[in-house]
């Protein structure tokens, strides 16, 4: 075979653009290099599998590799893209036993991902993680298991060193939570289910900063009423310890724990393209046109990896979720087929539990950012009841709306609440893809009934108040 498609990252973008490629092009061959074990994994779903809800590492895997070489895909694991060529179209690769070869390509797609950032000293002791890898969850998991007890790791591909040397250890009794972002808040809850006594440290006044105050606010609030000891406005300086953690040490305090979960944010994998014309945004990530493309040649860039068009903006930004990913691998895929297809656009659409509260968030929600991109925002925020009041299961649920004066177009929206209120963002991602205005939101035909829905949904009973703002 000959003109093969290259894909540099075994995970969700990477997979879903080899798969639909071979899909629609069977005859194409298409490579697929991975330089750990794992593939077609789930990172979202490491916190419930940490707190016990998910029994099995493998129930968060959506392809075996079995299955992936089925479908006729040449899958390469253990195998690192360390270079790219793009004048003469070929990548450099060490093989699991350390040879370095070429491989040519036609198209090539950089589904690379991104690191955990680890932006202090002391990340290297034992009794510190961050959850960027499942081998990390396994040994979480194996760390708050008593060593008398099996943890039931059965994965075949995890690091089994790693895992029982933390077996091996007695439990922790005192947790750190680095960062109050949606892996602080989800381990704190997975924490908080081993009884652990939890420090949560967030640089920030409040934690979910991403999601607004209404639901930072509400979210620090119930993690304080169940347990988690809030330091907020306080910034980690490093971990101490000799050979194991033993204390935070902050601009204020040093407090002693014996295990530290650091999830203060993600870095862009994008060393493989420094050198070449491909072209880095102002996140760090690159940048792609509607398709998928970057500047060079035949080299697209997809997940965690890459800036794509915001819908409000329209400018580039990085969204670096899941959806996003599957959805612009899928379409490079059909596209290196011959079939064009958009990436569409990201939103920001995101929501994240906080054990009993759902919280959801998408668009424009920073009034700086948006008078930066030449809106003038305008915000309402509201509680109204999640069902009829008179039905059982009724919960207070809080929208946050922001609008623009000028043109009363629907900027962004946050929701938080006990009933459903997550699956509410959606209503709200639609009208934002679809340009809305608040009046256009007030005026959606949502369905009512009493076990649902009040007749003026809490998103409806939102726009009409902020509506009566904008037109003031």
């Amino acid at each position: 075979m000959s003109n093969p498609f290259v894909v540099v990252g075994g995970d969700a973008a990477g997979l879903s653009a080899a798969s639909k490629c071979k899909r629609e092009d069977p005859g194409r061959e298409v490579i697929v290099f991975e330089r750990g074990q794992w593939v077609s994994y789930a990172h979202c779903g490491m916190p419930y599998y940490v707190k016990g809800d998910i029994d099995s590492l493998l129930d968060m895997t959506s392809l075996s590799p079995e299955e992936i070489e089925d479908r006729g895909i040449d899958l390469r694991r253990n195998h690192e893209v360390t270079g790219i060529d793009t004048d003469q179209q070929y990548v450099t690769y060490n093989t699991r036993v350390g040879k370095t070869v070429r491989q040519s390509y036609g198209d090539l797609l950089v589904a690379t991902g991104a690191s955990a950032s680890v932006p202090f000293e002391g990340q290297d002791l034992d009794g510190a993680f961050t959850l960027h890898h499942m081998d990390s969850a396994a040994a979480i998991r194996a760390y708050l298991t008593d060593p008398a007890d099996d943890p039931g790791i059965d994965a075949e591909f995890v690091d089994d060193a790693l895992v029982e040397q933390y077996a091996a250890m007695e439990p922790p009794e005192t947790v750190a939570v680095v960062g109050g972002g949606y892996v602080g808040v989800e381990m704190a809850e997975a924490f908080e289910a081993h009884d652990l006594d939890i420090h949560l440290f967030q640089r920030g006044e409040r934690v979910l900063k991403p999601f607004g105050e209404a639901v930072g606010t509400a979210v620090g609030d119930r993690l304080e009423e169940r347990g988690v000891t809030l330091h907020l406005d306080e910034e980690v300086d490093h971990l101490d310890g000799d050979d194991h953690v033993e204390a935070v040490v902050t601009d204020a305090h040093r407090v002693p724990v014996d295990c530290a979960l650091v999830g203060v944010g993600i870095t862009p994998n994008t060393d493989i393209v420094s050198g070449t014309e491909v072209r880095l945004g102002e996140s760090g990530a690159i940048l792609v046109d509607d398709y998928g493309r970057t500047d060079a040649e035949r080299v697209y860039a997809a997940g965690d990896v890459a800036e794509m068009r915001h819908a409000v903006t329209g400018t580039h930004d990085w969204v670096p979720l899941g959806l996003t990913a599957n959805r612009a691998g899928r379409a490079i895929g059909q596209t290196v087929a011959g079939d064009p297809e958009p990436v569409g656009d990201v939103a920001g659409t995101a929501v994240v539990k906080a054990f009993e509260l759902e919280c959801g968030r998408v668009g424009l929600l920073d009034h700086e950012k948006a008078r930066e991109a030449g809106f003038e925002p305008v915000a309402e925020t509201v509680t109204a009841g999640s069902r009829s009041g008179y039905y059982p299961g009724n919960e207070e649920t809080t929208v946050h709306l922001v609008g623009d004066r000028t043109t009363g177009q629907l900027l962004g929206g946050a929701i938080v609440g006990e009933d459903r209120a997550a699956i509410r963002t959606d209503t709200l991602a639609t009208a934002i893809e679809a340009n809305m205005t608040v009046a256009e939101l007030e005026r959606l035909d949502l369905a009512y009934a009493p076990p649902f829905s009040p007749v003026w949904d809490p998103v409806l009973v939102a726009a009409k108040v902020l509506r009566g703002t904008l037109e003031e």
